[in-house]
């Protein structure tokens, strides 16, 4: 009796999610997917664990509540799009491909910049800010290492800060702006594609405005 007293004080704390084998991933798995659908005030706790097909209560279970388990989606596709400011190399080389990468995370985190700015921004705990301010550094320490390390001189002089806002804001918008986009251009068009050579021309663009004349 004893035991049966203990084993049904345990299930209380804990979600039944064992049948469906809905974790810690598959919480994070299923907000990063409704993310690129719905803007984050859509992206409940409710939702996150009904498309995990779980029971809500998991998420204050792994996570404590709702906008800390945002953030880990938030850490987890910032470590896919991250990258260690380089120590050599071809400065031009390196800056087009991060170029291409800032694209890449753009359309795998459809409303990650609007997470941040909507919910992540307005959190209450220093360690979330922290977390989030080291993440954000990431891309300008890059860009300032290409600096160091361009010996030839064949980039003129940029701010790293400034580099890094025209980037994410020019790829981004082509993302989360899609609806403008799509009104603009002929109906029909293949938006795959465009987005590919609007790509390209932003590559030409900024490479063309930073290479020393």
């Amino acid at each position: 009796m004893a035991d049966n007293k203990k084993s049904a004080k345990r299930s209380k704390g804990r979600p039944d999610a064992g049948s469906k084998g809905v974790g810690r991933d598959a919480l994070i798995v299923a907000a990063r997917e409704l993310l690129q659908d719905l803007p984050p005030a859509q992206v409940t706790a409710s939702a996150i664990a009904r498309h995990a097909g779980g029971d809500p209560a998991l998420v204050r279970y792994y996570f404590g509540n709702r906008e800390a388990l945002l953030l880990e989606v938030a850490k987890t596709i910032g470590k896919e799009a991250s990258a260690m400011p380089p120590d050599n190399g071809d400065p031009l080389d390196m800056l087009t491909q991060f170029i291409h990468a800032t694209f890449r995370f753009t359309r795998s985190a459809r409303n990650m910049q609007r997470l941040m700015l909507d919910e992540l921004d307005s959190t209450s705990s220093p360690e979330m800010r922290a977390s989030l301010r080291e993440w954000n550094r990431g891309p300008v320490d890059f860009y300032a290492n290409l600096k160091s390390i361009d010996k030839d001189g064949d980039l003129s002089d940029f701010n790293p800060l400034f580099l890094h806002l025209a980037v994410i804001g020019i790829s981004d918008f082509f993302v989360t702006g899609s609806p403008l986009v799509e009104m603009l251009v002929p109906e029909g068009t293949d938006m795959d594609a465009l987005a590919k050579d609007y790509e390209a021309f932003v590559e030409d663009l900024l490479l063309n405005g930073l290479k020393k004349r």
